[in-house]
């Protein structure tokens, strides 16, 4: 259970990531790529945010996610900058894919496609757990 500071730290993260991203990705020559942060979570302590990002278009997500884990230092810095008034000290941050969304997609494909167990009851006994 996050308490109020963690939630609110988090959201002043998630906003000025989001700003530094963005920026970095125009700079950096991506045009059709568009960045987001899903969610940051923040550990009691404040030591370290665990950064959710989610890359659309999804086929070069994990070499620009290596990208910005690479430039993780200059993240931070610029972080502390935007933040000086409202954070003391910056935590940590980490960076992770968020492939909700591709779930999410894959699901609804299977839905929609032949493999449906609402309409083919014969695919329940297949995916079943032993």
């Amino acid at each position: 259970m996050e308490t109020q500071r963690q939630r609110k730290i988090g959201g002043v993260i998630q906003k000025d990531i989001v700003d530094i991203l963005q920026k970095a990705a125009i700079d950096g020559g991506l045009k059709g790529t568009l960045i987001s942060v899903s969610k940051v979570s923040v550990t009691t302590d404040l030591s370290i945010a665990k950064v959710y990002v989610s890359i659309f278009p999804t086929d070069g997500a994990s070499e620009l996610l290596e990208g910005i884990k690479s430039n993780q230092p200059l993240i931070k810095h610029e972080l502390a900058q935007r933040t000086r008034n409202q954070l003391r000290r910056v935590p940590e941050l980490l960076f992770y894919l968020d492939d909700s969304l591709d779930y999410i997609d894959g699901i609804e494909k299977s839905l929609k496609g032949d493999e449906n167990p609402i309409e083919n009851r014969a695919l329940l006994e297949r995916r079943k757990k032993s």
